[in-house]
């Protein structure tokens, strides 16, 4: 997911996105720790798409 993406978005569908990302972190912490996870990259790309998310919410805030 790009950041351009993002931006394009109200602020509600950030919120929805955000807590979908936030659970699917969660879930895939989780399969980590009981050794179901496949790819363990997906955490760090779960986590990257949540701080763009944060950050598409602040810019939004501020301008």
């Amino acid at each position: 997911m790009k950041y351009t993406e993002i931006s394009e978005k109200s602020r509600e569908e950030l919120e929805t996105m955000l807590k979908e990302k936030k659970m699917e972190l969660f879930e895939l912490k989780l399969k980590l720790k009981t050794m179901q996870l496949t790819n363990p990259n997906e955490i760090r790309v779960c986590r990257k798409d949540i701080a763009r998310i944060k950050t598409a919410i602040s810019a939004q805030k501020n301008g």
